[in-house]
């Protein structure tokens, strides 16, 4: 297990690309205390000047919600958020620890008042992504919680075995040089976003079962792989893995219904299955599910952009989760497994100076997944002219 440990500890630091001299953030779930340690090990190997390991635990969000008067639950100390902007200001990077460490924590809980308590999200960090100022890449990290979530099937070692295994593949670490296979990945999804920019469409259609929606696009808008520079050029992975193209799109032009074709796993952990949202003219303006929608509604409820798209993604058949056909219960997983879009905070850097302003603003950026074999995307020009995208998770560009 140290082996695995350690490779994906490396893996992250190249990802976030860290540098020498930088100080390094790691955020991470009480239960991941190894992977953090090697991470943090690994930083420190690649020139780190300090490494801040901050820890979040979902059952201390569990008794705030079930025991804290209501009305305070969407108080942060103004520290929270300093500590994150002063980390930025100095040109800091980032390696965040995603595993799945306490799920279903949440229930039995008012699900209305979950959305009111964004920890561990603070609002300064959609202002850190958007001006590009720190290095940082995500990576999952496998908890045996989190293993009989996704295989309950299984005993718990074989399913811890098998969460590790599989994500081993889809990370590319079962390559010889992890690193070198992400590069060869990297160009075919800039390649594919590079396509998609060049089309300069007003709009893009998404039609499949549950699914008819139109999300038109600002005119300046381009198209990229989750391959980023910083504001200084430094370049650096966000995600691992990642296999989408996406942009930002007008936050005032989304209007059909769509529905999620995998659960979403929210950050405290509630699962919500089943996800159905309708748009008029750019708002969400009706949020169902099978399964604890009041906690999706709650968390729209922090500002007017929570309720509109601040991204639009998409993903081909040609990357390793999707054909593993395994619900990881894990945006970060499950949205390179298929087409995506989020409600919330949009990307500046993805427009020209002329449309910045129109870019939405939020201090939510909700991932949901609705792509799959069936839905079909096309391309609408400003002619009103319709061409294929996406066919059976095929390009047609």
């Amino acid at each position: 297990m140290g082996d695995r440990v350690q490779r994906l500890a490396e893996l992250s630091v190249h990802g976030a690309n860290v540098q020498e001299g930088q100080i390094v953030m790691v955020n991470a779930e009480i239960g991941l205390e190894e992977q953090a340690r090697a991470t943090t090990a690994a930083a420190y190997r690649r020139g780190a000047k300090f490494v801040d390991v901050v820890y979040f635990d979902p059952h201390l969000k569990r008794a705030r919600i079930e025991n804290a008067d209501p009305n305070t639950l969407d108080f942060v100390p103004d520290w929270y958020g300093t500590r994150v902007l002063e980390h930025a200001e100095e040109n800091g990077a980032r390696v965040t620890l995603h595993g799945v460490t306490a799920p279903n924590v949440m229930d039995g809980l008012d699900k209305t008042l979950l959305g009111k308590d964004m920890l561990p999200r603070v609002k300064e960090l959609t202002k850190v992504v958007g001006e590009r100022s720190t290095n940082w890449c995500i990576v999952p990290a496998p908890h045996p919680a989190w293993a009989k979530l996704v295989y309950p099937e299984l005993t718990d070692d074989e399913a811890y075995e098998k969460l590790w295994s599989e994500l081993e593949h889809v990370l590319r670490l079962d390559e010889p040089d992890p690193n070198a296979a992400w590069d060869e990945r990297m160009a075919v999804l800039k390649d594919a976003a590079a396509r998609m920019a060049e089309r300069r469409f007003d709009a893009i259609e998404l039609r499949g079962p549950g699914t008819e929606l139109t999300v038109g696009l600002l005119p300046t808008a381009t198209w990229w792989s989750a391959d980023f520079v910083t504001a200084k050029g430094l370049r650096h992975l966000p995600n691992l893995p990642t296999e989408e193209v996406f942009t930002t799109p007008d936050p005032t032009r989304t209007t059909g219904h769509v529905s999620a074709t995998k659960p979403l796993v929210l950050q405290d952990g509630t699962i919500i299955r089943g996800l159905r949202v309708r748009f008029e003219n750019g708002v969400a303006v009706e949020i169902d599910a099978d399964e604890n929608a009041e906690a999706l509604r709650g968390l729209v409820e922090i500002d007017d952009g929570a309720k509109r798209l601040g991204e639009l993604a998409l993903v081909d058949g040609q990357g390793r989760i999707g054909p593993l056909g395994t619900v990881f219960y894990s945006t970060l997983l499950d949205e390179n497994a298929s087409s995506h879009i989020a409600l919330g905070g949009g990307f500046p850097f993805l427009v020209e100076e002329s449309d910045k302003g129109r870019v939405n603003e939020s201090a939510q950026h909700i991932d949901f997944m609705i792509g799959s074999a069936e839905l079909a995307v096309d391309g609408i020009t400003a002619g009103g002219e319709r061409v294929p995208v996406l066919r059976n998770l095929e390009w047609q560009i």
